[in-house]
């Protein structure tokens, strides 16, 4: 059964993470841009606060889907170490990805808060989203950068997974939740009826418009 956009996954996804619902130490984390419709429907539902959670994927040249590495909001780097052993990947190369994507994780970092502060995560549960988990790779660069940031509970939340993913995420996050963990699995995109790529202006729209939600809400949380 296909979902039938992000913004219907994320429907989905909010049913089972329920029990987070009205918690005011809650914020919703998006691994932008796919992740972007997910976790707005999933922090509408929680009424919980919606922010961005920027990581880049570090793609092989040539070879872009996949991934030898990732790197994500407060200069962490997380290597796969067997890719790049595997294609004996040169550590020039690699700064040269590592560098070009750093500059991408910056300048999205700037369009999409529009100077806002991120939401404070220290001590509190942060739902990790996205639209889904195929290696990993730049969830675990979330997970681990929350972590230096002091996140009191990790919950990584995806409509589909790969199942092996999915269990192995256990070991780094909190709590894992994957709606849907077909087997075989394919691909992310497979599992969508429509999965238009989202656009960095959509992505500040979802943003904008979380933003005024939470200024207007009783608890003013932002």
């Amino acid at each position: 059964m296909l979902f039938q956009d992000r913004f219907d996954a994320g429907r989905h996804l909010a049913a089972c993470l329920k029990r987070f619902a009205g918690r005011e130490d809650v914020v919703v984390f998006a691994l932008p841009r796919g992740g972007v419709p997910v976790a707005a429907e999933v922090a509408r539902a929680l009424q919980a606060p919606l922010d961005v959670f920027v990581v880049r994927k570090l793609g092989v040249p040539g070879l872009e889907e996949l991934a030898m590495g990732a790197i994500a909001s407060g200069e962490v780097c997380i290597l796969n170490e067997t890719v790049i052993e595997r294609l004996q990947i040169s550590q020039e190369t690699l700064d040269s990805v590592i560098e070009a994507e750093t500059e991408e994780l910056e300048r999205r970092e700037r369009a999409y808060r529009d100077d806002r502060p991120p939401a404070e995560v220290r001590k509190r549960i942060v739902i990790l989203v996205d639209d889904g988990l195929a290696t990993g790779s730049t969830m675990r660069a979330a997970v681990a950068a929350l972590r230096k940031r002091q996140a009191g509970w990790i919950v990584v939340a995806v409509p589909v997974g790969a199942p092996d993913t999915c269990v192995e995420l256990r070991d780094e996050a909190d709590e894992v939740v994957c709606a849907r963990t077909p087997d075989p699995f394919y691909a992310v995109g497979a599992w969508y009826e429509d999965f238009t790529q989202t656009t960095d202006e959509e992505v500040r729209d979802l943003l904008n418009e979380a933003y005024k939600d939470q200024s207007h809400s009783p608890s003013g949380v932002a």
